[in-house]
């Protein structure tokens, strides 16, 4: 806001600044105040700013290449990929019935649909997950995510969705997002294999650190795969997935 300045009877120069008039001293004082104002604002913003990029999980991480031929999809040995799974305008959609087959015959697992990213199985080094998901709504009893290998199992990590809650396998104590349905969220799993830890972000925050299964190699996956008390229909959408490494 521009001062005005106006004249008084013996000539000497005052402003107005906001509706009241100021001689020359008080002119100085406020401009101060103001400036320091000005600084106050600037330094919080920058606090916001830094606080924003630092809230990235993917900072310091360098992106492994992923061409198309690394996306590997299991799927219901019985049927077609067009039938449980669908590429278009950089999302996939994977659905599977609680009925279906599973992804081999004779494998006592569970109906799935989901991607496997052959990118590299991975024994040492910090790497990262990142993908924007989709559950509908009344999609449940399923794992939308996980991280193959572990010692005396086959996962260090899943992430199931029972009644629009993403959770830590079925742990209801280890809620990572309590309203998943019908929204596009950001997803990154962070796996420091040397420290065996992992940590989960939904939307840039931090929302569950906890400690591995062992294991010595290990890899991504995301779509759907039944779980415990399953929906009869269960369905995941995902696009703009990439994997990070830091070594």
């Amino acid at each position: 806001m521009e001062d005005a300045v106006v004249g008084s009877a013996v000539g000497e120069e005052h402003h107005v600044l906001f509706g009241e008039v100021l001689d020359d001293a008080h002119l100085m004082e406020v401009d101060v105040e103001l400036l320091f104002k000005g600084l106050d604002d600037v330094v919080r913003s920058c606090v916001v700013l830094s606080a924003g990029a630092a809230a990235d999980p993917t900072l310091g991480f360098t992106a492994v290449e992923l061409t198309e031929d690394k996306f590997k999809l299991h799927k219901p040995y019985d049927l077609p990929p067009e039938q449980r799974y669908e590429f278009g305008n950089g999302v996939r959609r994977m659905w599977v019935y609680c009925t279906d087959k599973p992804f081999s015959p004779g494998s006592p697992t569970k109906p799935r649909s989901e991607i496997l990213l052959n990118v590299a199985t991975y024994t040492t080094g910090v790497w990262q997950f990142e993908g924007y998901g989709y559950v509908p709504a009344g999609t449940s009893g399923v794992s939308v995510m996980q991280v193959f290998g572990a010692s005396g199992r086959n996962t260090t990590l899943m992430l199931h969705v029972y009644g629009g809650r993403l959770m830590y396998y079925n742990d209801e104590t280890r809620v990572v997002d309590g309203d998943i349905y019908d929204r596009w969220f950001r997803l990154n799993v962070v796996h420091d294999v040397d420290a065996g830890m992992l940590t989960v972000f939904v939307d840039g925050e931090e929302r569950l650190a906890v400690e591995g299964h062992g294991g010595y190699r290990h890899y991504f996956k995301f779509g759907v795969y039944t779980q415990t008390d399953p929906s009869h229909y269960m369905e995941s959408r995902w696009r703009d997935v990439k994997v990070y490494a830091k070594f």
